[in-house]
């Protein structure tokens, strides 16, 4: 435990060298769990950030009660090396307004932020706990990691990122038991692209919403990571997602009444590809994926299965826009329904071989050099060199 008795006050800030390393111990934390620390975690953190030096934050072992949001919102430029190491310290919310509980909010551009090893224990009646925006034209907030981070209990999202918000990476984090989503990433409801977000290794489990949801933006990548029991979907991505790598989806929709009223562990729209992904369920969760494309869906060596109450659950419920998307599976295995006349390429799926688009109106009809295959109202096998312009073009294989 730490005493006001190891306060000791930092330089003047003008005076304090790039990139050192301040301890929140100089400031008079507590860390006994009862001691309302927020006074003294705010001042460390305005030393630590809100000059033209900024810095290194270490936070000791302990738990830290916390009252109100820790707000950091730097006025100058940052591009140098910054963060908060905080292995061991836990801050624990006491927030019952809604108000976040760690607010970053970049009004400048900032680069090369780190946040290692901190966790944070919500009320419930807090809002997120960590909110990263940066909703200004001309600032960007970028270059930046959270690794070993816990989230737990806030009564919002564990993390929400919002805005101009791109080239970081989230690695080794956990968010669970969130009233909101696990994770929100978004554009900025005024400005700012959020993009080249690469999450490694995380979980996002048991939240009250979705494991993560992505507003509108799509440049994310997912590897390694599992979703599971969440209220509703693992992945929500309303425009599409870059790469799920080797993610795993269990028994997500733990709201839905039971199975037949559950839905995918992902729900995606536009665009996306997935490459060794796996979904069980033995609850509620129909599936690993559910679609409705209008450009392009790829899946490599994924899995979609359960057992129990959830013994019927399959691989992907596909549907998209029939004159301009395409969905390829290859060497996939689990139950593949379309939707809407929507037909998709499998390669090596579960029951082998290749199925293609049989209605003469496919842009999936298979070919052999410059003819067309498909299979007329009347169950005959036609080809034609070309594409086919009626059901009845071209001849039947084997006829005249």
């Amino acid at each position: 435990m730490l005493t006001s008795s190891a306060f000791a006050a930092p330089k003047d800030a003008s005076t304090l060298r790039p990139g050192r390393t301040l301890s929140a111990a100089e400031f008079g934390v507590v860390g006994d769990g009862s001691t309302d620390d927020t006074p003294a975690l705010q001042r460390a953190m305005d030393a630590t950030f809100l000059h033209e030096h900024p810095g290194i934050l270490t936070i000791p072992p302990g738990n830290y009660r916390i009252s109100r949001t820790l707000r950091i919102a730097p006025r100058n430029h940052m591009t140098r090396n910054s963060g908060i190491i905080a292995h061991g310290a836990r801050l624990i919310s006491t927030i019952e307004d809604g108000s976040n509980v760690v607010e970053l909010e970049s009004n400048a551009t900032v680069r090369f932020v780190l946040v290692e090893g901190l966790e944070i224990k919500g009320s419930g009646k807090d809002g997120h706990g960590i909110a990263i925006t940066c909703e200004v034209n001309g600032k960007y907030f970028y270059n930046f990691c959270l690794r070993d981070v816990f989230v737990q209990n806030c009564g919002g999202d564990g993390c929400n990122m919002v805005g101009n918000i791109f080239e970081g990476q989230l690695i080794n984090c956990y968010f669970r038991d969130n009233r909101g989503n696990g994770a929100t990433f978004a554009h900025g409801k005024n400005a700012g692209i959020l993009s080249a977000v690469h999450v490694f290794g995380s979980i996002f489990g048991g939240n009250g919403k979705h494991g993560v949801e992505m507003r509108r933006c799509y440049d994310i990548s997912f590897n390694g990571c599992y979703f599971l029991l969440n209220k509703q979907f693992g992945l929500l991505a309303d425009n599409g997602c870059t790469l799920l790598s080797h993610c795993g989806f269990e028994n997500n929709h733990e709201a839905a009444k039971d199975f037949s009223s559950g839905d995918a562990g992902i729900y995606l729209r536009n665009f996306g590809t997935l490459v060794g992904c796996t979904a069980y369920s033995i609850y509620k969760q129909t599936g690993l994926i559910r679609t409705y494309i209008a450009t392009q869906l790829t899946m490599v060596g994924c899995t979609g299965m359960g057992g129990g109450k959830a013994k019927g659950a399959g691989l992907a419920k596909l549907s998209g826009n029939r004159e301009k998307a395409q969905a390829t599976l290859i060497g996939c295995l689990g139950r593949v329904e379309t939707e809407n006349g929507f037909e998709a390429i499998e390669i090596a799926g579960g029951d082998g071989g290749m199925r293609f688009g049989s209605d003469w109106r496919s842009r999936n009809l298979p070919r052999l050099g410059e003819y067309r295959l498909w299979v007329d109202a009347q169950g005959r096998l036609r080809i034609k060199k070309g594409a086919p312009q009626t059901d009845e073009d071209g001849v039947p294989v084997g006829g005249a």
